[in-house]
């Protein structure tokens, strides 16, 4: 069976909590931190099994944040990465559409990195930190 891409939905929620929480140095973030209360991004699955998600993050300028990508850290299959591939390509295409002409991500796993880089991302040599503070 093929993979295939859809929209999240708050069914997902369950799942996407349980991987950030298997990953070592991860948090899930609070459902109101992500777009659409958690439901603004895109899952990869195959055999109807969930993979591979992302959150797209809209603005209101040409340009889109993809983030909080997450996977299933028992999902071994040769395909990995070829998911992880099809999830981008997704959110490209989706931002396409919607008129947007700017895509960038934050992230530090190097196989994530090289991913970006083997389908045409610029990726930023130097370091840079995720500030974020709540305040309400």
């Amino acid at each position: 069976m093929e993979l295939k891409a859809r929209q999240l939905k708050d069914s997902d929620w369950e799942t996407l909590t349980a991987w950030w929480n298997s990953w070592p140095d991860w948090v899930s973030p609070s459902k109101d931190f992500l777009p659409d209360n958690g439901t603004g991004g895109l899952m990869i699955q195959k055999n109807n099994k969930p993979i591979v998600a992302g959150f797209l993050y809209f603005t209101n300028s040409k340009s889109v944040l993809l983030e909080w990508i997450i996977s299933d850290p028992n999902y071994k299959e040769i395909d990995r990465q070829e998911a992880v591939e099809l999830l981008i390509k997704t959110a490209e295409k989706v931002c396409k559409d919607a008129g947007k002409k700017y895509m960038f991500s934050i992230g530090r796993n190097k196989n994530l990195i090289k991913l970006h880089e083997k389908i045409g991302w610029n990726v930023d040599k130097k370091a840079s930190y995720e500030i974020v503070k709540k305040i309400a």
